[in-house]
């Protein structure tokens, strides 16, 4: 877990991090995959952001589809 979150706030190259992508929105993220699918943080942080995106959408999916079926039966 250290090693995850030194290269989100320090990273490495010119650019030292990720730049441009809201602390806050990544936590959200990694909460909503891993509680879930129960994948660990450092699983989760180490995704692209395209990626962490589409699981959630996957999930959002997945919980919408539930839903709808809880209302039907």
């Amino acid at each position: 877990m250290p090693k995850v979150r030194k290269h989100l706030r320090g990273g490495s190259g010119p650019f030292r991090g990720i730049v441009g992508y809201p602390l806050e929105q990544l936590y959200e993220e990694a909460a909503f995959i891993a509680s879930h699918f129960h994948w660990s943080e450092v699983e989760v942080l180490s995704m692209e952001h395209w990626e962490r995106r589409r699981w959630c959408e996957e999930i959002s999916r997945m919980n919408r589809t539930l839903n709808d079926t809880m209302r039907r039966a």
